[in-house]
């Protein structure tokens, strides 16, 4: 047993599941690890989060964004104890029907799924926010600045850069004039493998959120487009037009205003993903995310059709190698 199973073991010392049955669950990307743990006596279910502080996880965020979500009526997970200190979280189980899941089995369900998960962002975004740092221009420029840095230079050995400056003074004045107005709470993971389905539920309840500790104040279109630009599943056109135009219809916000914005901020997380998913093989040994990066380009190049992207379009045609199998070999560890 390490140091961290005996904190764990003391945080459900004084709980049902002191004497609970652990098994792990699948994690993520970051330095998160999940255990289920189930009451012998009455068969219920808890999640234990451990998350070491010292490796810059910080669970105070995911704390005070788990009580904002569920104080307006939103399925976030219960929190049944924490130790902060150490980093540890005891939390409601809400079970394992992610929307990736659910939509394997049956993909009838999907309209369905994403026209609540698009409601729960309209509701959302209605409510008062919380004070949170700015995914400003500035920030969102160089995020996705690491498709040079990372990706590019994963593959090549090097990076252009000349090309990376223009692509910085040139997007971040896209992003300014883009997608300025009213701040609302992001969780910038918003997709089909961090939402669970939960049918017993009603309304917006149907929709149980994770891995939102990230979230910052942000533009309203951000997390739609995480949703329905997935790069772990694809999100047909007709469900991602009818979705954008829910949104809009629900808020009454302008509709060119908020495509545009849309397409903007589609090219900032998808460069932001090429440069993290090649960081996160390259430097931390997590090749699967590899595997992730045409997707990723694939919406990039959409979003680059947009006239408001024109003046960095080419830079990144000209600059960014193409995700040739033979450039993705590149980025995974020999």
């Amino acid at each position: 047993m390490t140091n961290r199973d005996i904190l764990g073991k003391a945080l459900t010392a004084g709980t049902q599941w002191a004497d609970a049955q652990h098994v792990p669950l699948a994690g993520d990307a970051s330095n998160r690890r999940y255990e289920r743990l189930t009451d012998p006596a009455s068969g219920k279910t808890a999640v234990l989060m451990d998350a070491p502080p010292e490796q810059n996880e910080d669970m105070g965020a995911f704390v005070r964004m788990a009580n904002h979500l569920r104080s307006i009526g939103l399925s976030a997970p219960e929190i049944y104890a924490m130790d902060l200190e150490f980093g540890f979280l005891l939390l409601e189980d809400l079970g394992d029907a992610l929307f990736a899941r659910v939509l394997e089995k049956d993909p009838g369900l999907e309209r369905t799924l994403y026209a609540a998960a698009t409601d729960v962002l309209v509701h959302l975004h209605a409510a008062p926010v919380l004070t949170l740092e700015s995914y400003d221009p500035s920030l969102m420029t160089e995020y996705a600045a690491l498709a040079f840095t990372k990706y590019a230079q994963g593959i090549m050995g090097t990076h252009d850069t000349d090309a990376r400056n223009r692509f910085e003074l040139r997007f971040a004045d896209i992003l300014h004039r883009e997608t300025g107005g009213a701040r609302v709470v992001v969780q910038r993971d918003y997709h089909a493998e961090n939402l669970i389905w939960l049918p017993d539920r009603e309304g917006l309840c149907r929709v149980g959120l994770l891995d939102f500790q990230s979230a910052m104040l942000g533009h309203p279109a951000y997390d739609l487009m995480s949703l329905l630009q997935d790069v772990r599943r694809s999100v047909p056109a007709g469900i991602e037009m009818r979705m954008i135009d829910r949104y809009i219809d629900a808020t009454g916000v302008d509709g060119h205003d908020f495509r545009t914005a849309y397409s903007v901020l589609g090219a900032q997380r998808n460069l932001r993903i090429l440069g993290g998913f090649a960081r996160l093989a390259t430097d931390f040994g997590k090749p699967q995310y590899v595997d992730l990066i045409p997707a990723a380009w694939a919406h990039l190049m959409r979003d680059l059709e947009h006239p408001a992207l024109t003046s960095i379009a080419q830079i990144i045609r000209d600059t960014l190698p193409a995700p040739t199998p033979e450039h993705l070999a590149q980025l995974k560890p020999q």
